[in-house]
């Protein structure tokens, strides 16, 4: 949801738009419409857009709510044995195209356990190497 919004009160005066201290209102006439544009990155959260509509058309409650708005949603991988969330399949992908392999699905916790797994492998593996070099 936007933070500034305006409902249908608005008549397209442009009180707010020639009022705005910040130059984050303007307007654009083409065809048949006008559109009244916002800049948030501009604004400066003054309040002086809602004052001064004549129509009670600006709702300027929104930027003052201080919540999250949803920006995007993406699908998490799991570790592969405790199903932890690890990170979004978005980021696996890239890390398959820079590194050229497959990330492990593995929690930290696991991916700790299976190469102590491994490590146990190659010392027994290690030792079976040496005698055989003794021989």
């Amino acid at each position: 949801m936007p933070y500034f919004q305006v409902n249908e009160k608005c008549n397209g005066c442009l009180s707010c738009v020639q009022n705005c201290p910040a130059n984050a209102l303007d307007s654009k006439d083409s065809d048949d419409k006008r559109t009244i544009l916002h800049n948030m990155s501009l604004c400066a959260r003054c309040g002086n857009c809602w004052r001064i509509c004549p129509q009670d058309a600006v709702e300027f409650q929104h930027i003052l709510e201080n919540k999250w708005d949803e920006v995007t949603i993406l699908d998490l991988v799991r570790c592969s044995v405790c199903n932890e969330p690890l990170y979004p399949v978005e980021f696996s992908e890239t890390l398959k195209v820079k590194t050229g392999e497959e990330p492990e699905p593995l929690c930290p916790r696991h991916k700790k356990a299976f190469d102590s797994l491994g490590d146990a492998h190659f010392v027994q593996y290690r030792k079976s190497s040496k005698e055989v070099e003794k021989r």
